[in-house]
């Protein structure tokens, strides 16, 4: 059998896959998100999401260290609020002391080049456990934006370089950018989370901060799993209110999302890979069905060849060890 082209030349060997590979994992790719608590000395394991903590901010402090030293350039925070902070206005989260102040300006005195976004949505601190403001059974709109666009303001005066709002509000990159502009922080970024999905993935992350919704779901504001052209919309409306990236969640069961979004973006595209999705890689790895450093390397690969820029993920340690392996 004679052949004039043998596409398996190229696989021959280690050599030669890594020569000719088209994705490449660095450091660089990863956000990884960090999860805040109250306390000294707190470091609190999550059930559902194992060998992922949450930090009080002395431990938040040494955490930071330790990424910088390992090349991880970013974080994206989280906080647990208290449940006696909680309302239906969000107070709490424009609390110039509050937990997300205070974790914002721990990671800059820690390390000051650390890249920091972070969280700017109402459920963690809602008494409902929303992303806005409740109204006879309703999550309103344009009441919520407002609150929004104090917060984005709040955490940008704490040092904040990038907030990135989850909320999936209309109208709401457009208000946080003028908020942003009008109070001077001109270099204060935006990562909009534009195509946000409705999807039974966000349990573990919902027990992390203690904010599942307290009635109903959210999928009058997050998009139906079912739609594609939708997020194309999303995405392209955010970027036209000003958003610096755009994000799209979850990442494993939409990597044809990040694809159609990577094809209309002019700006970085993200995709974050969520807390389910680390949890059934843990879970399959427990029981031995899989191999955990494989999968790992295997998944996030994925997201990149799909076309994201950056990939938030709870997997960004382990698979920089990997990469350096």
């Amino acid at each position: 059998m004679i052949l004039t082209r043998r596409n398996r030349i190229l696989r021959q060997s280690p050599a030669i896959r890594s020569m000719v590979a088209e994705t490449m994992l660095t450091p660089n790719d990863f956000i990884v998100p960090l999860f805040v608590v109250e306390g000294t000395g707190v470091k609190e394991e999550i059930a559902s999401m194992p060998n992922y903590y949450r930090l009080s901010l002395d431990n938040l402090a040494k955490e930071v260290k330790e990424l910088w030293a390992m090349g991880l350039k970013s974080v994206l925070l989280f906080i647990k609020c208290a449940d006696e902070l909680k309302d239906n206005k969000g107070t709490e989260a424009i609390n110039p002391n509050g937990l997300m102040q205070r974790s914002i300006r721990t990671v800059k005195e820690a390390c000051p080049d650390m890249y920091v976004m972070t969280d700017v949505a109402l459920d963690p601190f809602s008494s409902f456990g929303h992303d806005g403001i409740v109204e006879n059974g309703e999550i309103v709109n344009d009441a919520t934006v407002e609150v929004l666009a104090q917060m984005s303001v709040s955490h940008a005066q704490a040092g904040a370089d990038m907030v990135a709002p989850s909320d999936m509000m209309d109208g709401r990159i457009e208000a946080i950018r003028l908020a942003l502009e009008e109070n001077n922080f001109t270099k204060t970024g935006i990562m909009a989370y534009s195509a946000k999905y409705a999807s039974c993935f966000y349990g573990p992350f919902r027990d992390a901060l203690d904010s599942a919704p307290g009635f109903g779901d959210k999928k009058t504001y997050q998009m139906d799993y079912a739609n594609r052209t939708e997020a194309v919309k999303e995405v392209m409306m955010d970027i036209e209110e000003g958003a610096d990236i755009v994000m799209v969640k979850p990442a494993l069961s939409y990597l044809d999302i990040i694809r159609e979004v990577k094809n209309i973006s002019d700006v970085p595209v993200s995709a974050y890979n969520i807390s389910g999705e680390y949890a059934m890689i843990k879970a399959a790895a427990k029981m031995g069905w899989i191999n955990e450093d494989k999968a790992i390397l295997e998944v996030l690969t994925s997201i990149k060849r799909a076309g994201a820029d950056l990939i938030a993920t709870y997997f960004a340690k382990d698979a920089v060890r990997l990469i350096n392996h």
